[in-house]
C-alpha cells in the first residue's frame, strides 16, 4: 500500500529549486548576492550595478555597466497608451493593484515569451515609472517625464515629486533598492518561478510576483510598523507598550523573521544610512520611538531570537522623505523586480513546469444521486 507523501503547510523547509543567486545564514546575519555581502553592496555599489550582478552572476565591467545604465535610462519612458491605461484605473485603488495590472499590460506592448534581455531591461526600467506615474495620476497630476541624467533611484524620486533629490536622499533610496532587491525563495519569488515554469511571458511572471507581494503576509509590513509606532506615541511609552504587547500576545511589527535569528543585516545597514538622510530631513519622532522599542525588545525578545528586520526601519526612512505609506510596498516591488527576473532567467535555463503533489482529504467512491431523490 502506497503511503501518502508528507504534507508540510507552506512548503516549510521543502526545497523547490536549486539557485545560485542569493544565500542567507540566519544565525550569522549573513545575506549575500552572488557571494557578496548585501551590506557591502548597499554601502559601495549602486542599484544598477547590483541588478547586473543578480541578473548576470558577476559584477559588470565598466563598459558593461555603462551600456546597462544607458539601456535602462533609454527605456524608462511609457507610451501614451500605457499612460492611458493608468488613467483608466480607479484613483482610489491600491498602487499595488495598479502596478500588477500595468505590468501585465506591458507584455501586450512588448511581446516576449522566451528568455529576453530586452524584456529584462523594460521591466527594471519601467517599473519605477509606473509607480510614480500612477501616484501622480491618482492625485490629478500629469506624470513627470523621466530624465536620462539621473540614476535609477534619483530619477524615481524626481518622477514622484517633481524635485531633484539631494545626494544624501538619492543615496539612501538607492541603498533601500539594493537591500530589497533579492531574498531567496520567498512567496513572491516562488510565484515568479511557478508562472515562469509554464513559459508565460516575463511580464506575466512579474505581474504574478507583484500579486503575491501585495498580500499582507508578505508585503506591507513597513506600513504596519508606522501604524504601530503611531499607536505607541512617544518614545517614553515604548517599553510599557512592549510589555503589554508581549503579555497579550499582540503581534509586534518589524520584529522577527522566518530565517533570521539575529538582527537582519539589512536593518543594520539601513539604520546606518538613514542617519545620513536624517541630517537633512531631521530625525522623525517615529525613529526615536523605534529606537526605544528596539532597546526594550532587545532585552525582552532578543533571548528568543526575535530582532528587528528590514521593515522596522524602511518605512520610517520612506516616510521621512515624504513618500506616502501606500507606496512602500510598490517600492519594494521596484527593487525586487531585479531579483524576480534573476530567478526567472535561472528557471528558464533548466526549466521544468512545477507540478507538486497534494494530500487528498476528501471522500471517495460516492454514488450519484438523481436530483429528484436528493434530500
Amino acid at each position: 500500500m502506497m503511503s501518502e507523501p508528507e504534507y508540510r503547510p507552506g512548503l516549510a523547509d521543502v526545497p523547490v529549486a536549486e539557485s545560485a543567486i542569493s544565500f542567507i545564514d540566519g544565525k550569522r546575519a549573513r545575506l549575500e548576492y552572488r557571494g557578496i555581502a548585501v551590506e557591502t553592496l548597499a554601502r559601495e555599489s549602486t542599484f544598477e550595478e547590483t541588478s547586473w550582478l543578480l541578473l548576470k552572476g558577476s559584477l559588470p565591467t565598466q563598459r558593461e555597466l555603462a551600456l546597462f545604465d544607458r539601456d535602462l535610462k533609454q527605456n524608462r519612458g511609457l507610451k501614451y497608451r500605457q499612460i492611458d491605461i493608468l488613467k483608466c484605473l480607479p484613483p482610489a485603488g491600491h498602487p499595488m493593484e495598479a502596478l500588477q495590472a500595468s505590468i501585465a499590460a506591458l507584455g501586450m506592448f512588448h511581446p516576449a515569451r522566451e528568455e529576453s534581455w530586452e524584456s529584462v531591461i523594460h521591466l527594471v526600467a519601467k517599473t519605477t515609472t509606473l509607480v510614480a506615474a500612477f501616484h501622480r495620476i491618482r492625485h490629478g497630476e500629469e506624470p513627470v517625464v523621466p530624465r536620462e541624467d539621473l540614476g535609477h533611484a534619483a530619477n524615481f524620486y524626481f518622477m514622484l515629486t517633481g524635485k531633484d533629490p539631494s545626494a544624501a536622499v538619492a543615496r539612501v533610496l538607492d541603498a533601500c533598492l539594493i537591500l530589497h532587491a533579492e531574498h531567496q525563495m520567498n512567496a513572491s519569488t516562488f510565484a515568479a518561478r511557478v508562472v515562469g515554469s509554464t513559459m508565460a511571458n516575463p511580464y506575466s511572471v512579474i505581474s504574478a510576483a507583484v500579486g503575491a507581494l501585495s498580500g499582507p503576509l508578505h508585503g506591507g509590513a513597513n506600513e504596519e510598523v508606522l501604524q504601530m509606532l503611531d499607536e505607541i506615541g512617544e518614545a517614553s511609552k515604548a517599553k510599557a507598550w512592549l510589555d503589554d504587547a508581549v503579555a497579550t500576545k499582540k503581534k509586534i511589527m518589524g520584529f522577527g523573521h522566518r530565517v533570521y535569528k539575529v538582527k537582519d543585516p539589512r536593518a543594520t545597514v539601513l539604520q546606518e544610512l538613514a542617519e545620513h538622510a536624517f541630517t537633512e530631513t531631521g530625525r522623525p519622532a517615529s525613529y526615536e520611538t523605534a529606537l526605544e522599542l528596539e532597546k526594550a525588545a532587545d532585552a525582552k525578545l532578543g533571548p528568543k531570537g526575535i530582532y528587528p528586520n528590514v521593515d522596522f526601519f524602511s518605512g520610517i526612512v520612506y516616510s521621512s522623505l515624504g513618500i506616502p505609506r501606500d507606496l512602500f510596498t510598490p517600492m519594494f516591488a521596484m527593487a525586487r523586480v531585479a531579483g524576480w527576473l534573476s530567478h526567472w532567467l535561472e528557471q528558464m535555463r533548466n526549466n521544468r513546469i512545477f507540478r507538486p503533489e497534494q494530500v487528498f482529504t476528501g471522500v471517495r467512491d460516492q454514488a450519484f444521486i438523481p436530483l429528484e431523490k436528493r434530500p
